[in-house]
């Protein structure tokens, strides 16, 4: 089959782009919420069973999901990246190829870091700020969830591979199912047989190893893609493909887990000089972190969804889908954004009591946090999805850097610097500030690249226009 019949026949190539990115990006973002629902439905049952200490200490545990998060991501959208980009070039078996070294990778990392978190538990948790009080919760729920670690990363990262394989529907379904055995064994778990935040976490890698069966089976019998056994070897050259596109949302995750690390510790140390305390900001922060994921969810799977019309059709020269796709992208980001702006500002209190009761000073802490660090959350989206846009045609370097610059260049500075003058009301508004200048950067390169993408359309018309004159 020929380079261009390939292109013709594939639907990236002739969908409407409109549709496509429906298509796509709702199994994505359905997808992305499902993930974080394993977060978010631990956090509720735990705050309604066990209570603030509960809460807290899977903040303090979070660190160890985003880690795993970046490794899944480093290989699956570098799997998927490349793969589309060679797919759209005509390159069905080195595609292949491709996505089988990143599935190989992928089993072999999630299993060195959950080895790695039992082994290193205590001090991890003391590096990542937790209490003396919040200690014993967070030993049984990290305990307990780092024997997931390996399904989750293969779970994570392999739905990457199945969307990039036209398959965005089961790999909705993997997510999905996961997530509801999850929201079901919980309060089965917490409530009805008394295990409490123990519970919370057999419930949750329960979910995770049926979600990880269920990527190994696509692989087995409902693959499109021509992949072989031999596939599944590792190679170097591969790896390093992978490496390269995958990098920028690996370091917007490791970068997330630093800032995490960084916060709480800042959180533990400020907060006990304030009228809350120290475990009440660590409670209140690892509630909203867990709110603001379902927006950024969101957001990245809109991103997630729109990666194989970007890569594809950047491979295949359609430089003007890319464009048009980018453009109705960013107009959603927005709205959506917009929306959880109104939440956060208008409904903090009712959005905080879903987790559970507190003090007060809890829920003032937490209404003050929604409204100040989030302020900005009207174009929180426009980051991470410009990242995956620049990553999904190839241009690695400038995604890691627009990766970087909320989370490193500013965020993490700012959370550091403005508590020495400001006391705990510095990390708040230092979110704000970073989430601005980000977004700004983020647009600035993008409008770059897609005035470039404009120049070569025009250059492949004038190169069309010439040959049919000759």
């Amino acid at each position: 089959m020929s380079s261009d019949h390939t292109k013709q026949g594939n639907p990236l190539a002739t969908e409407k782009v409109g549709k496509l990115i429906a298509k796509f990006a709702i199994p994505a973002i359905i997808s992305m919420l499902v993930s974080s629902l394993y977060n978010i439905v631990d956090q509720i049952f735990i705050g309604q069973g066990v209570g603030m200490l509960g809460n807290a200490a899977t903040n303090i545990a979070f660190p160890i999901s985003i880690i795993s998060t970046a490794t899944a991501l480093l290989l699956g959208i570098g799997s998927a990246s490349n793969y589309n980009l060679e797919s759209g070039a005509g390159h069905t078996r080195k595609a292949a190829q491709i996505a089988g070294t990143g599935l190989a990778v992928l089993g072999i990392s999630g299993m060195l870091i959950g080895v790695a978190v039992l082994i290193f538990l205590d001090p991890l948790l003391q590096v990542f700020g937790v209490t003396q009080d919040i200690l014993p919760y967070a030993q049984d729920y990290t305990g307990i969830t780092a024997f997931g670690v390996p399904f989750l990363v293969l779970t994570t990262g392999g739905n990457h591979i199945i969307r990039a394989d036209r398959s965005p529907t089961y790999s909705m379904v993997c997510m999905l199912t996961g997530a509801i055995i999850n929201t079901i064994l919980d309060p089965l778990f917490i409530f009805v047989f008394h295990w409490g935040i123990k519970g919370a976490a057999a419930a949750t890698i329960i979910g995770q190893i049926i979600s990880g069966i269920m990527v190994i089976y696509y692989f087995v019998k409902k693959r499109n893609m021509e992949l072989e056994k031999t596939m599944l070897r590792p190679r170097a050259e591969y790896v390093r493909a992978i490496a390269s596109l995958g990098m920028a949302s690996c370091i917007n995750q490791i970068a997330m887990a630093i800032v995490q690390i960084t916060m709480n510790n800042t959180l533990r140390y400020y907060g006990a000089q304030s009228m809350y305390g120290a475990d009440i900001p660590l409670a209140c922060v690892g509630v909203i972190s867990k709110v603001n994921m379902v927006f950024m969810a969101i957001c990245i799977g809109i991103s997630q969804g729109c990666q194989p019309i970007w890569g594809f059709n950047y491979g295949a020269k359609n430089y003007g889908r890319v464009r048009e796709t980018y453009k109705k992208a960013f107009i959603i980001g927005i709205i959506v954004g917009a929306v959880f702006f109104a939440c956060f500002q208008l409904f903090p209190r009712q959005i905080v009591s879903i987790f559970g009761s507190g003090s007060e000073e809890y829920f003032h802490f937490a209404e003050r946090y929604f409204k100040i660090f989030m302020f900005m959350t009207f174009l929180n989206g426009v980051q991470p999805m410009s990242s995956g846009f620049f990553t999904s045609i190839g241009k690695a370097k400038l995604g890691i850097v627009v990766s970087l610059t909320r989370q490193i260049l500013f965020l993490l500075p700012l959370i550091l610097i403005f508590p020495v003058f400001m006391g705990i009301d510095g990390v708040m508004y230092a979110g704000p500030i970073a989430d601005a200048a980000a977004a700004m950067v983020a647009i600035g390169f993008a409008v770059y690249q897609l005035r470039d993408m404009k120049q070569k359309e025009l250059q492949e018309m004038n190169m069309r226009v010439d040959s049919f004159s000759v």
